[in-house]
């Protein structure tokens, strides 16, 4: 494989690997209000093959994070206990943005190294075709 055609392999598993992070992202956000959610976690492993790393990246898998929920007051609500508390989610909206602006900052970047490895692709193309 040519160096262009892997410098666009490696910035388009760059690229799916963050929008894996950003669909989890988008999940606990979407959660943070259910009682009982638990933050998912999403972490990268190198992509092997052969015994040797290629260089891409690819997600590993989806963990919760284990940091204890929000204890909620509020008597009238359905899973509330004796004391009149329930479990809230253990999702930091804070957390989560920055999580989302990091995974879209790191998918442009990707995105850009793609489309200046094709640029590069089409400008070789058209030297040879002279």
């Amino acid at each position: 494989m040519s160096d262009l055609t892997q410098t666009l392999a490696l910035s388009a598993s760059g690229m799916q690997a963050q929008a894996n992070r950003l669909r989890h992202v988008s999940e606990n956000i979407a959660n943070a209000d259910t009682p009982g959610y638990q933050r998912k976690m999403v972490s990268f492993e190198d992509v092997v093959q052969g015994g040797q790393s290629t260089g891409a990246v690819q997600t590993g898998p989806v963990t919760l994070d284990d940091r204890a929920a929000a204890r909620i007051y509020d008597p009238s609500h359905p899973l509330a206990d004796a004391s009149g508390h329930y479990d809230g989610s253990n999702v930091d909206l804070v957390v989560e943005i920055a999580d989302a602006r990091e995974a879209q900052r790191s998918y442009e970047a990707n995105l850009r190294m793609f489309d200046q490895a094709k640029q590069m692709q089409s400008a070789l193309i058209e030297l040879l075709r002279r």
